[in-house]
């Protein structure tokens, strides 16, 4: 076998990733040559481990700065630099440089392969380009929160939106077969009944749990450490209908049955007529679900989710507890006190009485 070609680059920067720009030595730049000043005739060949830490003694101590010519991809550039002291020991092993224009920003100079360079080049190009992509300056502009959520969101506990995000399976080297799993997942849910809208899927880096402690220890961010998961981003129907349940004594419990589907809803099954259920009319909204092929789903329970949020590596969904949303109820009813739930609507999903205000989909829609 031939042997790999060796450069010397910017093996990783000790410093936040969004403070990063051109002008700094970036993660994959591949070290050409070293100088006093920015002229082409001064540069010094440093292109192999051991003439770079020859020219670097040589520096040490005779200049505060320095330039160095570095390779971006097809393009040379020039950045000035400033040598951090160290032993001429440690020059053997690795050699680190900071930014003329930010002492706190640190970098690693090693030995590395071209194609280590290549993929430590692509991170900082997309690091780089996002900073440039911002525009104009930003300001700070004051805003009423509570005031707006009171307004447009009638329950403050709700996100309206909601989100489950599917771990790679072992194995599972390229998105695809996440996303395939994903969009699986969502189908069988509605095919299944549950009144859910499709909003976004997007891919997010993640740090497999393995490879955390390792992550910390160095305090850097390597692109070999990033698997790829997925983000399915939903609504609950159109609205979200709160109901609620308001015991009277003597009642031992609510009037409704309660199960979790395949999928990690959780659904209404059963409605017991002239209990707290009853009156605060889920047996219409139920036998409503029924006649268009849908599942009566909750959303929330006392202002909580009862969303399914994370499938896992190892393919397991991740929701609430059936029992300890049965002892949740059971203890309100204990108590006697009165609990809310929300459901999951179509439009044509009301109860009987006057229309509690709805919210979701429906609400975010533009003024007519």
């Amino acid at each position: 076998m031939g042997s790999v070609e060796k450069v010397v680059g910017v093996k990783k920067v000790e410093q936040d990733p969004e403070t990063w720009d051109h002008s700094m030595p970036l993660p994959g730049d591949i070290i050409e040559g070293i100088a006093a000043t920015a002229a082409d005739s001064s540069f010094m060949q440093a292109k192999g481990w051991s003439e770079l830490t020859l020219v670097v003694a040589r520096i040490i101590g005779r200049a505060d700065c320095v330039w160095l010519k570095v390779r971006r991809g097809e393009c040379s550039v020039k950045i000035p630099v400033c040598i951090v002291q160290q032993n001429r020991s440690h020059l053997q092993k690795r050699v680190k440089i900071r930014a003329a224009c930010d002492e706190k920003h640190v970098a690693v100079l090693s030995e590395l392969t071209v194609e280590e360079c290549t993929e430590l080049q692509e991170m900082s190009r997309r690091v780089v380009n996002m900073e440039s992509a911002r525009g104009f300056n930003q300001m700070p502009l004051q805003y009423d929160w509570r005031l707006k959520v009171r307004t447009y969101l009638p329950d403050s506990r709700s996100t309206v939106i909601s989100s489950i995000f599917f771990m790679p399976l072992p194995g599972e080297g390229r998105i695809e077969p996440t996303i395939i799993r994903t969009m699986a997942w969502f189908s069988a849910a509605v095919s299944g009944g549950i009144p859910i809208v499709f909003v976004n899927i997007q891919t997010e880096q993640i740090i497999p749990l393995e490879r955390r402690n390792a992550t910390r220890k160095q305090n850097s961010i390597s692109v070999f450490q990033f698997v790829q998961g997925v983000r399915l981003w939903f609504l609950p129907g159109v609205a979200e209908v709160p109901i609620d349940l308001i015991p009277e004594p003597g009642e031992p419990r609510f009037g409704l049955d309660i199960r979790r589907t395949e999928e990690g809803f959780f659904c209404v099954y059963s409605v017991t007529s002239g209990t707290a259920a009853g009156r605060a009319g889920l047996g219409q909204l139920f036998e409503q679900a029924n006649r268009t092929g849908h599942l009566l789903v909750i959303s929330r329970l006392e202002g909580k989710s009862l969303m399914p949020s994370t499938v896992s590596s190892e393919g397991l969904i991740y929701c609430c507890d059936n029992a300890e949303i049965k002892e949740t109820l059971s203890s309100a009813m204990e108590r006697m006190d009165a609990v809310q739930l929300h459901f999951m609507s179509w439009p044509n999903h009301r109860s009987h009485s006057s229309p509690p205000p709805a919210f979701g989909a429906a609400a975010l829609l533009p003024p007519s």
